[in-house]
């Protein structure tokens, strides 16, 4: 069975796309997993890891009164991470997390609360008008398993637009929502 990566790698080359990543809570670890899989130089353009709040505004344009409102771990803020490193970095696909691993609660939110995002080519998104689709989950675990569950959801819903089929997610809590948009 190959990694929701290596497949991630293996579609995007097939349909000769690409893919930008924004990270938040994962700190860089869904770039790592990617640019393990030999040939991903085809396909992956790069990553921000945007784990400070003010950049997530200066380098993806997250709107800054958005951040302000409702804080950076919100289904809008995860769209516009997808969309906003899309765009800076020129790719077909983007994807985004953020969300809270702990200790502690953030902006209000619950630790395991987390967001993934996937941007893609206009019209290539499964029931979505705006181009984006974003899953809410409520993961369980300590950090470094909210963490390593967050590489894995944002890949499978990555898959999932990709592929045209569902990946499953035991581990999450809540329900697939669309940000609003």
């Amino acid at each position: 069975m190959n990694s929701p990566a290596t497949d991630v790698v293996r579609l995007l080359t097939v349909k000769e796309e690409t893919l930008a990543v924004a990270e938040s809570l994962t700190g860089g670890l869904v770039a790592a997993e990617i640019t393990t899989v030999p040939g991903a130089s085809k396909v992956f353009r790069g990553s921000v890891t945007a784990y400070a709040t003010d950049l997530k505004h200066g380098l993806l344009a997250v709107d800054a009164d958005l951040l302000a409102a409702c804080g950076a771990v919100d289904a809008q803020v995860a769209a516009q991470m997808a969309a906003g490193v899309r765009k800076a970095l020129g790719a077909d696909w983007g994807i985004a997390t953020t969300g809270v691993a702990g200790p502690d609660p953030q902006d209000g939110q619950p630790v395991g609360t987390v967001f993934v995002a996937v941007d893609g080519p206009s019209g290539a998104l499964s029931g979505c008008a705006g181009g984006g689709k974003v899953e809410a989950l409520r993961l369980n675990g300590d950090r470094a398993e909210i963490r390593r569950e967050s590489v894995r959801s944002v890949l499978a819903l990555l898959l999932t637009e990709l592929a045209g089929e569902h990946t499953g997610n035991e581990r999450a809590q809540d329900t697939e929502q669309n940000g609003g948009f």
